[in-house]
């Protein structure tokens, strides 16, 4: 279907989305300590965005990515909602700055082969790793032993991360 100026649903929604993404990467470029995480925009213009920091997310940070994508666009031309977020405490980790931010704290990382919960010890550009206490049977008499462990992950091998919130 061509519409009287000879521009599609398709198109209008392409540019809009064009449009969107260009706030929000200059808005990302004015704020260096935030990231993004995930951004979509349905055939129904509504707009979500999921943003990080390096320092956590305040509600002000999500104002103002709110505030750089939404006056920046003209309402009379496009009918939208916005939506602009935190990941959250329980979202899994998918940027490798999330690992850097939660250095210390207890990550449970599935890989295709395995699942370890431990401490986030380093998040280097490849890898990361993770450090964790177990008991085993002493090597040589009866009785056990606490034994610490590492483990080195490339980011390519994890399936899934989670921060494991603990009281």
């Amino acid at each position: 279907m061509i519409w009287g100026d000879g521009k599609s649903p398709l198109f209008i929604l392409k540019m809009f989305k064009t449009k969107v993404t260009e706030l929000l990467d200059t808005a990302l470029i004015e704020r260096l300590d935030l990231f993004l995480i995930d951004f979509s925009i349905s055939s129904e213009n509504h707009i979500k965005v999921i943003i990080d920091g390096d320092n956590g997310v305040l509600v002000e940070d999500c104002m103002f990515i709110s505030r750089a994508i939404e006056n920046n666009l003209d309402r009379e031309e496009h009918d939208f909602s916005l939506e602009v977020m935190s990941g959250g405490a329980a979202a899994p980790l998918t940027h490798k700055r999330q690992y850097k931010k939660n250095i210390k704290r207890t990550l449970k990382v599935r890989t295709s082969s395995e699942e370890i919960e431990g401490t986030l010890t380093e998040a280097t550009d490849d890898n990361i790793t993770l450090e964790w206490k177990v008991r085993e049977p002493k090597p040589i008499g009866k009785g056990k032993v606490t034994v610490k462990k590492e483990a080195n992950i490339p980011y390519e091998n994890i399936v899934e991360a989670k921060v494991m919130i603990k009281f």
